[in-house]
């Protein structure tokens, strides 16, 4: 406590300083402010982490992380809501796009790193294999259901659902996403926690409510203020990416890894103090919420606003997909993890950016 009492000044600071920042309009057209602002950006990441671990202490495990994983979707569910409304077809893909750069790096980036690290530190790392084959199970339904199977349904032409098949698509996530929450939290919570999640009872208690309260405000400062840069940034990102001959895709897959800062570090953290089911409930559950409240949600904004959206991705996305989601299914199958697997799901994460930039 002596340690999290230490960091709140700057982690409500820097939140605060960003938005003011944001607010100002210094960020158009200036390259001093935009670095700046970049900057302020990694310190609300780290702000966010901060505050998400105050949360998850005070109020336990597994709600912590769903918290955090909720957290970060509900942001980036507005951004694309925005975008979309306001750009029309041309962002009809956007929400695919950009759920299916988090789905990948999630499982390639944040699992690798977190059975690599872990894995070179300690050896050998055990979890529930009873959580994992949960996650796994909901997770390739739902992948199934909103990006794949569009590409390849004759309703109507092209990677499109119809109205009636949007309909389905909301309907049979959302119920998916509620059976894995109450499975985590009710039915099978003893497959998502350790001894050492249910013990620390002095701990828990020795945050208050009001401290909870303010750090609950501040991770949702915080993270409203990194999309809000990085949506801000993405336009400078994409010009000396475009000067450098790289292709625009990229931008996507640089937002999608700041917005999963916050977790990719908690995850990593928990991995490094040999907490590996800790890391696999954030980001097996941040990969379910990203695609299982994103894709819902989006697709029911336009339904009923008559948007256009791209669901359905191309045939080599989806090879890597399946590869990426096969892969982890085998490296998490046993209960017991090494830093070989979180090799292999490495360079499938590089694979993955590899293939983006040369298709």
């Amino acid at each position: 406590m002596k340690k999290i009492r230490k960091l709140y000044p700057w982690t409500t600071s820097t939140p605060i300083l960003a938005t003011v920042l944001y607010l100002s309009g210094l960020l158009d057209n200036n390259v001093a402010f935009q670095i700046i602002a970049g900057l302020l950006l990694l310190f609300c990441v780290m702000s966010a982490v901060h505050h998400s671990e105050i949360i998850a202490h005070r109020v336990g495990e597994p709600y912590g992380t769903i918290i955090l994983a909720v957290s970060v979707t509900v942001i980036e569910v507005s951004i694309i809501i925005s975008l979309m409304t306001t750009g029309g077809s041309e962002y009809a893909s956007f929400a695919r796009d950009t759920v299916y750069a988090a789905v990948m790096l999630i499982l390639n980036g944040i699992v690798g790193l977190c059975l690599f690290i872990g894995g070179r530190k300690f050896h050998t790392q055990t979890f529930s294999p009873h959580s994992v084959k949960i996650a796994l199970v909901s997770l390739v339904s739902i992948v199934a259901f909103t990006m794949v199977l569009p590409t390849f349904t004759k309703s109507h032409p092209g990677p499109y659902y119809t109205e009636a098949q949007l309909l389905f698509e909301f309907f049979a996530c959302i119920v998916i996403y509620v059976a894995f929450i109450a499975a985590q939290t009710v039915r099978h919570r003893e497959y998502f926690i350790t001894e050492e999640d249910g013990t620390p009872d002095k701990l828990k208690h020795s945050i208050s409510n009001q401290s909870m309260i303010i750090s609950f405000m501040f991770l949702i400062i915080s993270l409203t203020i990194v999309v809000l840069l990085a949506k801000s940034l993405s336009h400078p990102i994409e010009d000396v990416l475009v000067s450098h001959g790289l292709p625009k895709s990229l931008v996507g897959i640089i937002i999608a890894a700041v917005i999963l800062l916050p977790e990719g570090i908690s995850a990593v953290s928990a991995a490094m103090n040999n907490k590996l089911q800790t890391s696999l409930n954030l980001s097996l559950g941040s990969a379910l919420a990203s695609i299982g409240l994103t894709i819902p949600t989006v697709s029911l904004i336009s339904y009923f606003y008559d948007i256009p959206i791209v669901l359905g991705l191309d045939i080599l996305p989806i090879i890597l997909l399946v590869i990426s989601i096969f892969t982890v299914m085998l490296s998490l199958i046993g209960g017991r993890s090494n830093s070989i697997y979180g090799v292999v799901l490495l360079v499938n994460l590089v694979a993955y950016i590899f293939l983006t930039i040369n298709p």
